[in-house]
């Protein structure tokens, strides 16, 4: 009986010894590829100044110029899909707004920003019109209702999600006076290249709290589903997402130079060192309420 006992605990603690190893592993594991992750990130982000200086100089103005917390001009007036007259201010109130600056007949980049949108938001239990909107507004005067309508039918197509009334998902055409006061506050740069007859611009999204401030930018073409997340949760303030979402926001933290929530080490090795204290807690709990059985068993014995 005595060395079943001991082969009992011994196997025990040998559970534990190994559960905490693994535990160990993949928190390292997850800060190295946060840290490399975070590395690349800065390399292709951050030029090299004597490569940018040699760049013709509209190309270095063009790109984003971060406003965060800045107040969007929700006045500005634009024409929905359907040629209906809006103003932004129409979509702000009680949910936070993805906003893409692209222009719908654009032979690639842009197409590939809402591709990206879309990939990125498929996967959320939140769904376009209910936790959140989307706005694809160009910046193109040329484009009309039905540039932004037949967009819209493939970005809503590719969702693949049902939208009520098809809600949640608005693409805006307008003015040149009010596109350049909405691209102005944004912080978004582009230029009209007369010798392709094409907008040279950056890729990218941002998002902004329902009383529309200017909340969270991401850069590129491919947006994490975790990164628009984590950005819904923060611009709602936190009345969208639940419990893991805020530990996730503890763990992680928006870098406004990469356009990413990147992970924090310090944060991480305490949470893992928080989690291993609570398995060995409850390991040392187990084998005394364990012992403690046994010794009433052997008494009534």
């Amino acid at each position: 009986m005595r060395q079943s006992r001991h082969i009992q605990a011994h196997g025990s603690f040998g559970t534990l010894t190994t559960t905490m190893t693994l535990l160990g592993l993949l928190v390292a594991a997850s800060v190295c590829a946060q840290t490399q992750s975070l590395t690349v990130s800065r390399t292709k982000v951050t030029p090299d100044p004597e490569q940018e200086a040699r760049l013709p100089k509209p190309l270095r103005d063009l790109g984003w110029d971060q406003q965060m917390g800045a107040e969007l001009p929700l006045d500005a007036q634009f024409v929905d899909q359907n040629g209906k007259a809006v103003q932004i201010g129409d979509f702000f109130g009680d949910k936070p707004v993805l906003i893409a600056p692209v222009y719908f007949n654009c032979p690639m980049l842009c197409s590939l920003v809402l591709d990206g949108v879309v990939r990125g938001l498929k996967p959320l239990k939140f769904v376009a019109g209910e936790e959140f909107e989307v706005l694809a507004v160009s910046f193109d005067a040329r484009e009309r209702p039905q540039d932004a309508e037949r967009s819209r039918k493939t970005a809503l197509a590719r969702y693949g999600r049902e939208v009520e009334g098809g809600g949640g998902w608005n693409f805006l055409t307008g003015d040149q006076e009010n596109i350049d006061t909405l691209m102005s506050a944004i912080g978004f740069k582009y230029d009209w290249e007369e010798s392709t007859e094409q907008f040279a611009h950056a890729g990218g999204v941002l998002l902004a709290t329902p009383d529309g401030q200017i909340s969270r930018y991401f850069y590129g073409v491919d947006f994490a589903t975790k990164d628009l997340r984590l950005g819904f949760v923060e611009a709602s303030a936190g009345r969208i997402g639940n419990v893991v979402d805020q530990v996730l926001l503890f763990c992680y933290q928006y870098d406004p130079i990469i356009g990413k929530y990147s992970a924090l080490t310090l944060r991480l090795v305490r949470l893992g060192g928080i989690v291993t204290v609570l398995l060995l807690g409850g390991w040392v709990f187990l084998m005394f309420r364990r012992e403690g059985r046994r010794r009433e068993a052997v008494a009534t014995v």
